[in-house]
């Protein structure tokens, strides 16, 4: 039987258009509470959609609690937020057994009481506040999808995504992430201070009438659909090498004798782990799909460049003395490596 090439791509032309189209519904919905920070509701949605988890910076009062909570309401899964604080403990977290009693036969058996982390979207806030136990809990299940009490496994929701804050202002009593562990967040997601017409806007919706009423588009069946769209989405080789070298430009040495940004070589310990290039590489699918193309652009890989490696670069001590970021060194590698080589 003959394949009709006409039809496959006329329901991959229906299929990017109801994409985009619910992209921008969401976008929209978000928008009546949150003003601004249209880069970083794009990028908490691309890493929702893909299946990762973001770890984001701002300074307090930027939203970070409302954008996520908003984001659940408009796509109709639940939501929990976790305040970590240094006596915070895994079972906190993660839930008990607890001993409960048959009043009709008096006899007694343990029962799993879940905790917050089983829902949809988890907001971790100010993750780094909790002691490195706790913190290894909410990673262990971020990686597994899972929790396991007492011997047994419990499965969490789908779609479970987390968004984990930190506070950049005061670091006293904070138990920073180790590196590996911040390597496990997909995304690192930077909120801007609002500009003078949006701090208006904000003052607007948030002293005057009530807020405007929200309406759900898209649904946990949904989401997990577009998350096996997203990784389906062709990448051609050229692409693909273009990232890898994009990948390995961020390690001072390294055994590919590929090229290294003189800043790089300069004020970073370790590049970018493997990891990095599967997020840049997702991101970058996804981020076509949103947009209504079927294919991975060099622009795309661009665009995600900065919340796919940000945090993963280590860097010395150097860098901390003359004020060199991540972004900086990436945005330098931009400038150095070529699409086609």
């Amino acid at each position: 039987m003959a394949i009709d090439t006409k039809e496959i791509i006329k329901e991959d032309e229906l299929l990017l258009d109801r994409l985009v189209a619910a992209r921008q519904q969401v976008l929209n919905e978000v928008r009546k509470v949150i003003v601004g920070q249209d880069e970083v509701i794009d990028q908490t949605l691309i890493s929702l959609f893909v299946g990762g988890h973001s770890l984001v910076t701002g300074a307090p009062g930027l939203a970070k609690t409302l954008l996520i909570r908003t984001v659940s309401n408009v796509l109709d899964l639940s939501f929990k937020r976790i305040q970590f604080t240094p006596d915070l403990m895994p079972s906190d977290i993660t839930g008990t057994d607890i001993i409960e009693e048959d009043r009709s036969t008096g006899h007694r058996r343990l029962e799993f009481i879940q905790g917050p982390i089983f829902a949809n979207i988890i907001l971790a806030d100010e993750i780094n506040r909790t002691p490195p136990k706790t913190q290894a809990a909410l990673l262990e299940a971020m990686q597994e999808g899972s929790v396991t009490v007492q011997g047994t496994t419990y499965t969490l929701p789908k779609p479970f995504y987390v968004l984990a804050t930190q506070n950049p202002i005061e670091m006293e009593g904070t138990y920073p992430l180790p590196e590996a562990q911040v390597d496990r967040f997909f995304f690192k997601l930077l909120l801007q201070f609002p500009s003078r017409a949006e701090l208006g806007r904000i003052a607007d919706l948030t002293t005057a009438a009530a807020p405007a009423a929200l309406h759900e588009v898209l649904d946990a069946a949904a989401i997990l659909e577009m998350r096996q769209w997203v990784r389906d989405v062709p990448l051609a080789d050229v692409v693909k090498d273009y990232a890898v070298r994009l990948v390995l430009f961020t390690h001072p040495r390294n055994e590919a004798n590929e090229g290294v940004s003189a800043l790089a070589r300069r004020c970073v310990l370790y590049g970018s782990s493997p990891r990095g290039l599967q997020s840049l590489i997702l991101a970058a699918k996804a981020r076509a799909l949103l947009a209504g193309r079927p294919n991975v652009s060099f622009e795309d890989i661009r665009t995600m460049l900065l919340p796919s490696l940000r945090h993963r670069l280590i860097l010395n001590l150097e860098a901390d003395a003359e004020g060199v970021t991540a972004e900086k060194i990436l945005a330098e590698i931009v400038t150095q490596v070529a699409e086609v080589e």
